[in-house]
């Protein structure tokens, strides 16, 4: 199986501020990548071990659930934009695929289904604890983690919000695997369907939030970052100052390639190369950046939860690409930073929190 290798960081963080060192902690990037997994291994997409004799988790909720996408037109139309993508980026999909993509797009409505009627939610993903590092171990020493998901955002007080649900096990208790489990007639969303991927987890070093910090060490750390920026940014207007004629095109393209190469990098951030990796990953620190940071407290018995596992809609962005793994840094950043095809929210990332107390208390979450 083909490793994936987090490059070094930019800089090493702690030589700048030791303190925290104190704050270090550990994330395993799981790396999803297309694949074919079974049902013994840890994957996102693929086959979950669940008891042939076991209720397979429905949704109950109140919601329309009667109309939408075909789980198989969503994985078909990606087969089809997928190919179109390898043989010819600038072109996009022929006449006759554009005609295929149109039909399997089409939303079907699904008769006599009423909006409370049980819908079989979408098994997400299974971790066994044995490839995890970060996993913690579940309650009566369950080893598996498997997530699961209502392909519907129709839930809670707002009506917008998902339903989610984990289910810890043995895994050595499945003598009788599930074969074929049932799956939702049609979804809302494509975002929810993901495709087959199988993991290659990856432990690394991680930090808080610098919003999470210690406010002293937080202000110092703001501060080096707009020293950084301020230097690179002084070294950009020195070069824009510089006079410079060509005689021909050729010329020209010499001494951009030449003064491109000689460019300041932008300097590297906290929040973004140093302390917090994307990508679907498990344990860890939690990314605040489109809110302020929200205490996650255990709904039975108050204590302060842990971060569990991130669902993110892209494994790297096409910014500075620090956390790109090492084999995957010369593939595009389009198709290829999207193997699980999730999408949480509008392009962000899921934080599932559980409780370090009691296992079988119920999770909670974030979107970011």
């Amino acid at each position: 199986m083909t490793r994936r290798t987090t490059p070094p960081r930019p800089l090493d963080i702690e030589e700048h501020f030791p303190e925290l060192a104190a704050h270090r902690g550990t994330t395993t990037r799981l790396h999803p990548r297309p694949g074919t997994p079974d049902a013994s291994m840890s994957s996102v997409g693929g086959p979950l071990l669940w008891p042939a004799d076991e209720p397979w988790p429905v949704c109950t909720e109140s919601h329309g659930r009667n109309h939408g996408r075909r789980p198989a037109d969503i994985h078909e139309e990606r087969r089809i934009l997928a190919g179109a993508w390898a043989r010819d980026p600038a072109a996009g999909p022929i006449e006759e695929e554009r005609r295929l993509l149109a039909e399997l797009s089409r939303e079907h409505r699904v008769a006599d289904l009423a909006d409370t009627d049980p819908l079989p939610m979408i098994g997400l993903a299974q971790l066994y604890r044995r490839d995890i590092a970060d996993l913690p171990p579940g309650p009566d020493d369950c080893d598996l983690l498997q997530v699961f998901w209502c392909p519907f955002d129709r839930h809670g007080a707002s009506g917008y919000g998902m339903s989610l649900h984990l289910r810890r096990r043995r895994s050595r208790e499945v003598t009788n695997p599930l074969a074929t489990p049932p799956q939702p007639e049609v979804v809302g969303y494509a975002g929810y369907i993901p495709e087959p991927c199988v993991l290659h987890p990856e432990q690394v070093t991680t930090y808080p939030f610098a919003g999470l910090l210690p406010a002293e060490l937080c202000a110092r750390i703001d501060a080096w970052e707009e020293a950084l920026e301020e230097s690179a940014e002084a070294a950009r207007e020195d070069m824009t100052d510089e006079v410079q004629s060509w005689d021909t095109e050729a010329e020209y393209e010499e001494w951009a390639r030449a003064r491109e190469a000689k460019a300041p990098p932008e300097p590297p951030a906290y929040q973004y190369d140093l302390s917090i990796p994307p990508g679907w990953r498990v344990g860890g620190f939690a990314s605040w950046h489109l809110t302020d940071p929200s205490p996650m407290d255990c709904r039975t018995c108050a204590a302060p939860m842990d971060l569990l596992l991130t669902i993110d809609s892209s494994e790297w962005d096409g910014g500075s690409g620090s956390w790109t793994p090492v084999e995957d840094r010369d593939l595009p950043t389009h198709g290829s930073a999207t193997p699980t095809e999730v999408t949480v929210g509008r392009w962000g990332e899921l934080n599932i929190f559980t409780c370090p107390m009691n296992g079988a208390h119920g999770p909670r979450w974030s979107i970011q």
